[in-house]
C-alpha cells in the first residue's frame, strides 16, 4: 500500500512536470508561429510601402512635368529619400527562401528601372526638353510591371500569412488540450493517491485498534502468567525443601537399617535396601535437575562479562578426581569473554563436560577438547546475520550417537541409553539448550556412533546488537588433572 501511494504521488509529480514541459514547449511553438505571422505581415506592409513610395515618385514627377510647378517635387524627393531604407528592410524581411530572394531582386530591378524613367523625365522637364510619348509609354509599362510583381508577392505573402495564422491557432489549441489533459490526469492521480492514503489510514487505525485489543489481552495473559509463575515458584520451593526432606529421611533410615541390622539380612534383603537408597538418591538428583531447568528462564540475575576460561577451569577442578580416575586427556583452547550469567554458564558446561566424561569407550583413552572461534550469525539460520558470535566446541572421543536422534537428545527426559548402562536423569542437555536460547544463542552437535561427539555452543559476544572490539587468540594449552 505504501508503494502504491508513493507511486501515485510520483505519477502526479511526473504528470505535472510533463505538463509544465509540454505547455512551455507548446507556448514557445505558439510564440514562434505568432512571430512568423508578424514577420509575414511586416513583409506585406513593406511591399505595400515600397509600391506606395514608387507611386509617390510617379505622381510627383507627372505633376511637375504637366504643370512645371516645383511644389510637386516635394513628395517626389521625399519618396526618393525613403525608398533606399525601405528596400533594405524588405531585403531583410524576405530572405527566408530562394523564391523570396529572387522576387525581391526582380522587384529591385523594376524599381530601379521605374525610378530611372521618372528621374529622366524630371530632368528633361527641368532642362525644357520636350516630353516624348515614347518615354511616357515606357514609364507606364514599367509601372504596370512593378504593380503586377508587387501584387504577386503580396498574394504569396498573404497566403503564407494565412497558413501561419492557422498553424498558430493549432498550436494554441494544442497547448490548451495538453494543459487540460495533463491537469485532468494529475487530478485523477492525486484523487487515486488520496483514496489509497485514506484506505491506508483506515486500515492502520483498524490495525491499531486490534493491536490495542491484543495488548489488553496480552496484559491479562501476562498477569495470569505471572500468577502462574508465582505458583510454580512456590511449588519449586516446596519441591526443593519439603520433597527433599522425605527423600533424605528415606536414605538416612535405609542406611541406618543396613548399618544396624545388615548382619541379619540375606543377600536379597541387602540388594533391596541398596535399591531403595539408590532410587532415593536418583529421585533427589532428578528434583534438583528439574529445579535447575525451571529456573533457567526465570533468572533474576543481570548479564555480566564472564571469562569462560575461568568457568571451564573451575568445572575441571571440581571433576579432577573423576578425570584422573579415567585418565582423560584434556585440551582447552583460549576461550573468550562474553556477556552472560555465570551460574547458567556453570550449568551449561558442567553438563557438557559431564557427558564427555560419562560416555567413554573402554578401549580408548578418553579425550576432552574445548576450543572457541569467532563466527558471524549468518553461519547458522537460527541466529542474526551480521551479529558477532563465538562458537565453543566441546569434543570427546566417546561412544557417540546417530545424528538422527539430534533433536531428540535436547528434550526433557529423553535418553538414548538405559539407566543401567549410564547414569543420568535425561535433563542435562535440555538445560544446556535452555541456557543457550536464553542467551540468544544456539546449540547443536556432530556425532557418529563409535567416533565421539562434538557439542557446538554458539553464544553472542554481547547481549546487545552492538558489536565491540575483540581480541581472542586461539592458542591451545593442555590441562593435566594430576
Amino acid at each position: 500500500m505504501n508503494r502504491r501511494i508513493a507511486l501515485g504521488f510520483f505519477v502526479a509529480m511526473v504528470l505535472m512536470a510533463s505538463g509544465f514541459t509540454l505547455s512551455f514547449y507548446s507556448y514557445n511553438q505558439y510564440g514562434n508561429d505568432t512571430e512568423r505571422v508578424r514577420h509575414t505581415y511586416e513583409a506585406v506592409s513593406s511591399l505595400e510601402t515600397v509600391l506606395s513610395l514608387v507611386k509617390d515618385v510617379e505622381t510627383g514627377s507627372r505633376g511637375y512635368i504637366l504643370t512645371n510647378d516645383t511644389a510637386y517635387l516635394a513628395p517626389y524627393k521625399e519618396a526618393l529619400r525613403l525608398l533606399p531604407a525601405e528596400r533594405k528592410q524588405l531585403d531583410t524581411l524576405m530572405n527566408e527562401n530562394a523564391l523570396q530572394i529572387q522576387r525581391v531582386a526582380t522587384l529591385n530591378e523594376l524599381v530601379k528601372a521605374k525610378l530611372a524613367i521618372s528621374q529622366m523625365r524630371v530632368k528633361n522637364r527641368a532642362s525644357n526638353v520636350p516630353v516624348t510619348l515614347k518615354l511616357s509609354d515606357e514609364g507606364r509599362i514599367r509601372m504596370e510591371a512593378l504593380r503586377r510583381h508587387v501584387a504577386i508577392m503580396v498574394d504569396t505573402e498573404r497566403t503564407l500569412m494565412e497558413a501561419r495564422n492557422r498553424q498558430a491557432g493549432r498550436s494554441f489549441r494544442n497547448t490548451l488540450i495538453i494543459i487540460f489533459a495533463l491537469s485532468l490526469l494529475t487530478f485523477l492521480a492525486l484523487v487515486v493517491s488520496y483514496r489509497l492514503l485514506e484506505q491506508e489510514l483506515i486500515s492502520r487505525q483498524r490495525n491499531e485498534d486490534q493491536l490495542r485489543g491484543y495488548e489488553a489481552r496480552l496484559r491479562e495473559q501476562i498477569r495470569q502468567l505471572e500468577a502462574s509463575n508465582e505458583e510454580l515458584e512456590r511449588f519449586a520451593f516446596v519441591a526443593s525443601h519439603d520433597l527433599q526432606e522425605p527423600l533424605r529421611k528415606i536414605q538416612s533410615f535405609a542406611n541406618l537399617i543396613t548399618d544396624r541390622y545388615g548382619n541379619l539380612f540375606d543377600g536379597d534383603s541387602l540388594l533391596f535396601m541398596d535399591k531403595i537408597v539408590n532410587s532415593a538418591g536418583r529421585m533427589s538428583k532428578l528434583i534438583k535437575d528439574l529445579l535447575n531447568f525451571s529456573r533457567i528462564s526465570n533468572h533474576q540475575e543481570a548479564f555480566k562479562s564472564i571469562p569462560l576460561n575461568t568457568i571451564i577451569q573451575r568445572i575441571l577442578d571440581d571433576q579432577e578426581l573423576r578425570i584422573n580416575g579415567l585418565d582423560v586427556r584434556v585440551e582447552v583452547g583460549d576461550l573468550p569473554v562474553i556477556q552472560a550469567i555465570g551460574s547458567q554458564m556453570d550449568h551449561l558446561f558442567t553438563n557438557l563436560i559431564s557427558n564427555a566424561l560419562k560416555f567413554t569407550r573402554a578401549d580408548v583413552q578418553p579425550l576432552l577438547r574445548i576450543q572457541a572461534k569467532p563466527v558471524d550469525g549468518s553461519s547458522y539460520p537460527e541466529l542474526i546475520a551480521g551479529r558477532p558470535y563465538f562458537e565453543i566446541n566441546v569434543e570427546d572421543n566417546g561412544i557417540g550417537f546417530d545424528e538422527k536422534y539430534l533433536e531428540h537428545i535436547f528434550k526433557v527426559f529423553q535418553r538414548l541409553h538405559g539407566k543401567s548402562e549410564f547414569e543420568g536423569t535425561g535433563i542435562g542437555l535440555a538445560i544446556c539448550k535452555r541456557v543457550a536460547v536464553s542467551h540468544q544463542g544456539h546449540i547443536t552437535a556432530r556425532s557418529q556412533p563409535g567416533s565421539g561427539t562434538t557439542f557446538i555452543v554458539v553464544l553472542p559476544e554481547s547481549q546487545s546488537l552492538q558489536d565491540y572490539d575483540r581480541s581472542n587468540p586461539t592458542e591451545s594449552y593442555s590441562y593435566s588433572a594430576s
